[in-house]
Parts: C-alpha cells; sequence; structure tokens
C-alpha cells in the first residue's frame, strides 16, 4: 500500500468525492483507510465501562485505498505515488510533480 499514515489524500470515488483529510489509520490486509472527518457512519454504542458512555456516536468508517488518492499541497492535485532511490534509501515520489514525499 502506497498511502501511509499521516498523508493527506483526496477521495476519488464515492458519495466524499472530491474531498480531502489526514488518514489516521490504515488497514493494509484490508486494503482500506480511515480519514479524518470522512465516511461518518452512526454507530450505537453499548456501555462498556465508566469511561465508555452508551449512546450513539458518529465514527469514521473505513474507505479502500484504491478510491483515494495523494493529495500533493504544491499543485494541489491529486497524484500517483511511485518510487525511487535516493543512495541506497527507498523514498516515496509524487509522480505529477516529481517531488520526494518522504
Amino acid at each position: 500500500m502506497r498511502i501511509k499514515s499521516g498523508d493527506t489524500v483526496i477521495v476519488i470515488a464515492g458519495k466524499e468525492k472530491g474531498k480531502t483529510g489526514k488518514v489516521l489509520r490504515t488497514l493494509p490486509r484490508e486494503e482500506k483507510v480511515i480519514v479524518e472527518g470522512l465516511n461518518i457512519v452512526t454507530k450505537h454504542m453499548k456501555m462498556r465501562g465508566p469511561g465508555q458512555p452508551s449512546g450513539i456516536q458518529k465514527v469514521e468508517a473505513p474507505i479502500h485505498v484504491s478510491n483515494v488518492m495523494y493529495y500533493d499541497g504544491k499543485s494541489k492535485k491529486g497524484t500517483k505515488i511511485g518510487y525511487t532511490f535516493d543512495g541506497k534509501k527507498k523514498v516515496r515520489v509524487a509522480k505529477s510533480t516529481g517531488s520526494k514525499i518522504d
């Protein structure tokens, strides 16, 4: 998976299309990401103790990684991610601008 936690992504498909957000968590086995403030669902929570109240809560649901694209802040567009070697270190590169991400 080329998207990592902390990356800013733009949604390219689905009901949240065109919105941007920061990746909070990646789920590599399921090939999904959780994006801050996007794909909000209503979840009915049971009381799990004094710190966990019951009720209806809004939480972010995972989005499949194929429906998001890395958002390049310089070009203000989504871009594909490629890899290149800087000495012996492998670094991610934005394909549209050629700038290093990591």
